[in-house]
């Protein structure tokens, strides 16, 4: 063989090899692309299972005879703004704005829920219970989804930044995921005061 057939040969598996490394690459990026994907779609539809709740709570409240119509709206405008968000999961600005979306429409319900408590006749009906324990359900899910989008975009991250796939993922442009985060002030104990005297 002449130098020439050997510097083709060792050229064209070098190409083969560079082909090969990056089709791999790329079909892991868009592997864990895609599983982050279905990872936030599971959260979303925890969140709209939650949503779809509350309302349903929401009208069974609204036919108790004299309950606090301010808090109901409330709750109604949190709902409102919590489900006309838009997350773009590459985007860590619009999964800000949905988090913080969710936490206000989480601490508005919670109020109502309070103040549901201390009217017997809507506490003693069963829809009203049921709905207790199907939010209880629900919010549950909604941490298990979070957990798991949380899994998948920490896997996708480690795909982008590792060597030598975050060569790839730089050519065709796969960025890393925003994770997502607990809820502002979370981190702090609750200061919790019992009045017994």
């Amino acid at each position: 063989m002449n130098t020439k057939t050997i510097t083709l040969i060792v050229i064209t598996a070098f190409v083969l090899l560079l082909g090969g490394c990056g089709c791999s690459s790329y079909n892991g990026l868009v592997s864990g692309d895609q599983g982050v994907k279905r990872s936030w779609s599971d959260v979303e539809t925890n969140y709209q299972r939650r949503a779809d709740l509350y309302n349903s709570v929401i009208k069974t409240i609204e036919g108790s005879a004299n309950f606090e119509k301010s808090t109901l709206k409330e709750v109604l405008a949190a709902r409102a703004s919590a489900t006309q968000i838009k997350v773009d999961i590459n985007d860590p600005a619009t999964l800000q704005k949905f988090q913080t979306a969710q936490g206000q429409l989480q601490s508005s319900f919670g109020r109502l829920m309070a103040i549901a408590e201390s009217y017997p006749d809507l506490k003693t009906t069963k829809s009203f219970q049921d709905f207790q324990a199907q939010i209880e359900g629900t919010e549950n899910r909604i941490n298990i989804a979070r957990k798991d989008y949380n899994s998948a975009v920490e896997g996708y991250n480690l795909q982008v930044r590792q060597f030598p796939n975050n060569i790839f993922a730089g050519m065709f442009h796969f960025g890393e995921k925003a994770y997502y985060q607990a809820d502002a002030g979370t981190e702090n104990a609750p200061d919790i005061k019992f009045n017994i005297k």
